[in-house]
């Protein structure tokens, strides 16, 4: 229960390659899957985390190696959230920018399906502003996925 299978040290470079890998991934998936989940994203991330698991661990099943494995992922992620807030290029790289789906009334169809946008969720955007789509300025997919209504004034 408390004896390590593995060094120390190999749990932490397994959490930074994981934890890189994913960002990656989860970065070239685009903005869509990192806003509100649905059913099929959720399950996504789910099957994401059991995927990686062994990765993580080495099949270590110490309580050590799994405190070892949580601390490093928080100092990661602490990391990362640092560097964005620091750095305005790390941030576009990690995070990436708005995206304008639209303007002036008119939706940019080769954007929306760029980045799989459903009208479904332009929709609900819209409804959920009070706004139909010929009253509006802009349409931003922001970087956490939420689209984002201006209205014209």
């Amino acid at each position: 229960m408390f004896e390590m299978d593995l060094p120390w040290w190999e749990f932490i470079v397994r959490a930074a390659m994981i934890y890189g890998a994913l960002l990656v991934m989860m970065r070239v998936a685009g903005k869509r899957t990192v806003g509100q989940f649905s059913p099929f994203d959720l399950l996504v991330v789910m099957l994401l985390s059991e995927s990686v698991s062994n990765s993580l661990s080495g099949g270590d099943s110490s309580v050590a190696g799994g405190l070892i494995l949580a601390g490093t992922l928080i100092v990661l992620n602490m990391a990362m959230a640092w560097l964005t807030s620091h750095s305005r290029k790390a941030g576009r790289l990690i995070e990436g920018s708005a995206v304008l789906l639209g303007r002036d009334g008119r939706l940019f169809p080769e954007v929306v399906k760029k980045h799989r946008i459903s009208d479904v969720e332009i929709e609900q955007a819209l409804h959920e502003e009070d706004c139909p789509l010929e009253q509006t300025r802009c349409i931003f997919l922001e970087t956490d996925g939420k689209i984002t209504v201006l209205k014209k004034d």
